[in-house]
């Protein structure tokens, strides 16, 4: 029977500030905020602030997590995302402004892009951020840049060329592979749609995949890299188009060596659109989300075949008359899989991912997004930004 967690079963839920208690491993003790902000100012900053994380919260899992903290936003209107950290802090995505926090939940300097829209967001590292906004029209603004999570400042942008030429861009979902390479969807001024590559190193333009014809690739929702595959996973997904494109980039053979669309496919009361999508871990499939919270499955091993649907989710929550909704969101981690479905996110685990767990707090409304790193998984309510704070409790010291 699946497990559901509420804000009331979790330990530390009345801490709305994420202020609680940080126990010390080295003395056994109860160390206030001042204390953590004067651990992170000495000399032995990695080390001690380690000690402090393991005394906070445990190893992540899906099946164990309690609610640690609620944060209230700052901005008017819906956010756009929400990046998990490496280091347990997280940035939210809303305008033309990244807000950033650190693994203690204090606010840092914002990311302020003036009047671009902030598309995307990514953490190349816990110092870090990628950030991809639209081009204005009439204006060389937007494509993608580098900043310093810790003062917001402008650490580097990157270019694209044409034909020797640097011209503007908008670029939209960001993905990075272990090693040397970025990656961005890109849409220029004169049909220069499809992938840039980036040197990791130098950051400087290393390659650019064409959309080919019936490959919406310039419009790509999530990109994400596949180690074992070594290929680069495109998906563009409805309402942004009309049709539902998933590939995988070759980039050795300049190929797109797997795709799958649902263009042709006959339309119905019932059609079900793609809405998310996300490769699984073992990289044998690409799950999928369409607009009733049903999962479905594709094979990559195969050149053929539909999506399996499973109908199962639908008997797990039910939309509130009237209640306002979100597009549904899908992730990844150790091996289990997360769904975001209106208020709450349901955990598959197992080799035939059956629901073992539910999130759900009481209030904040529909979940726009969430993300899960650090060790923490972070859900973005469409209520004036407040986000959510997930983490799993520390094993009991013996």
């Amino acid at each position: 029977m699946p497990r559901e967690t509420r804000p009331e079963d979790s330990a530390g839920a009345d801490d709305c500030k994420g202020q609680a208690d940080f126990r010390s491993e080295a003395d056994g003790g109860v160390l206030d905020a001042g204390d953590v902000k004067r651990i992170a100012g000495s000399g032995r900053l990695a080390s001690q602030l380690d000690h402090v994380r393991t005394a906070r919260w445990g190893a992540f899992d899906g099946d164990r997590l309690r609610l640690a903290a609620s944060v209230p936003g700052r901005a008017p209107g819906d956010g756009t995302a929400i990046r998990a950290a490496p280091d347990g802090g997280c940035c939210v995505a809303h305008g033309g402004a990244v807000r950033v926090y650190n693994w203690m939940l204090d606010e840092r300097r914002p990311v302020s892009l003036d009047h671009s829209q902030v598309n995307d967001a990514a953490y190349l590292d816990a110092g870090t951020l990628l950030i991809a906004a639209r081009e204005r029209l009439g204006k060389c603004d937007g494509g993608m840049a580098a900043f310093s999570a810790v003062s917001g400042e402008l650490r580097h942008r990157f270019r694209v060329a044409h034909d020797r030429q640097v011209k503007s861009f908008t670029a939209g979902a960001l993905a990075f592979d272990q090693d040397s390479s970025l990656f961005a969807s890109c849409k220029g001024r004169l049909n220069e749609y499809g992938i840039g590559v980036w040197d990791r190193a130098t950051g400087e333009q290393a390659d650019f995949f064409y959309e080919p014809p019936g490959c919406a690739l310039g419009d790509a929702d999530k990109l994400q890299w596949l180690d074992a595959t070594n290929a680069l996973m495109v998906a563009t997904l409805f309402p942004k188009a009309d049709n539902c494109f998933i590939g995988l980039l070759d980039f050795r053979a300049k190929d797109v060596a797997w795709s799958w669309s649902d263009a042709g496919a006959a339309a119905s009361l019932d059609d079900k659109r793609v809405l998310h999508a996300i490769a699984m871990e073992d990289e044998r499939s690409v799950c999928v989300i369409n607009q009733y919270d049903d999962l479905g499955f594709l094979d990559l091993r195969s050149g053929a075949g539909g999506v399996r649907w499973s109908s199962r989710s639908k008997l797990m929550n039910r939309k509130v008359p009237g209640e306002e909704s979100c597009y549904p969101k899908l992730a990844t981690h150790g091996g289990q899989l997360f769904s975001s479905m209106n208020d709450s996110i349901s955990v598959f685990s197992g080799p035939e991912y059956v629901l073992t767990s539910t999130l759900r707090r009481s209030h904040g409304g529909a979940i726009c997004d969430f993300a899960i790193g650090g060790d923490r998984l972070f859900a973005l309510h469409n209520e004036e930004n407040v986000f959510d704070v997930w983490e799993t409790p520390p094993p009991p010291i013996i």
